[in-house]
């Protein structure tokens, strides 16, 4: 079967209209989502298999629900709604990649203390507390956070941790770190972080980018 009769097989039996772009506009991204922590999953729309991040759209008009791919939303200009207003493309495209980072974000800290109580990691465990209250890390503690991440091949993104050097001795300690911590975290670090780095003599990670 075709794509677009693949799509059609799905979307039409579910919609009061029978042509596929009257059809779609009776469908709305609810806001709920799922991570199934891993790629097994498949778009209820297209049949696209592969995927890990599941949301929902919904018809008001027939009461039923489908869970698809973002990529499918947008494709399709599924409606996504912020605050009772309908969102344009460019706009419901940020708000679904800001969705699915918050995903993935979520995810790799279940990880992380997964991983602490399964280490019995006390620095580990200390490290996510102090990230939760002040949304970024100090250098010490993403020295630890980032070696255990990349030791344990957990998925994030480097910019998720960011690292505080708003004091004089986080400065010194960041200043003291080995390289290969600097190596850890550069990719988290600030332009203005990174200028900071080479100013105290750590160098650029040749494969940073």
């Amino acid at each position: 079967m075709s794509y677009p009769k693949r799509v059609a097989a799905n979307i039409l039996p579910l919609s009061r209209s029978q042509s596929l772009p009257a059809a779609f506009r009776e469908w709305h991204f609810t806001g709920s989502t799922t991570d199934h922590e891993g790629p097994v999953e498949t778009c209820k729309l297209c049949d696209q298999q592969g995927l890990r991040y599941h949301f929902e759209i919904s018809n008001d008009t027939t009461s039923h629900s489908l869970e698809v791919g973002s990529e499918c939303i947008l494709r399709f200009q599924v409606s996504v709604f912020e605050d009772g207003r309908e969102l344009s493309a460019d706009e419901a495209k940020k708000a679904l990649n800001d969705r699915m980072r918050q995903m993935r974000l979520d995810s790799c800290l279940r990880a992380l203390e997964r991983l602490a109580q399964a280490e019995d990691n006390n620095i580990l465990a200390s490290a996510l507390d102090y990230y939760k209250r002040n949304g970024a890390l100090s250098p010490k503690l993403a020295n630890v956070v980032f070696w255990r991440l990349q030791a344990n091949s957990i998925d994030h993104d480097p910019s998720f941790f960011k690292v505080l050097l708003d004091r004089t001795s986080l400065v010194e300690d960041f200043r003291n770190l080995p390289p290969i911590a600097i190596r850890r975290m550069w990719k988290a670090l600030s332009p203005a972080q990174r200028k900071k780095a080479l100013s105290l003599g750590h160098k650029e990670p040749i494969s940073s980018n």
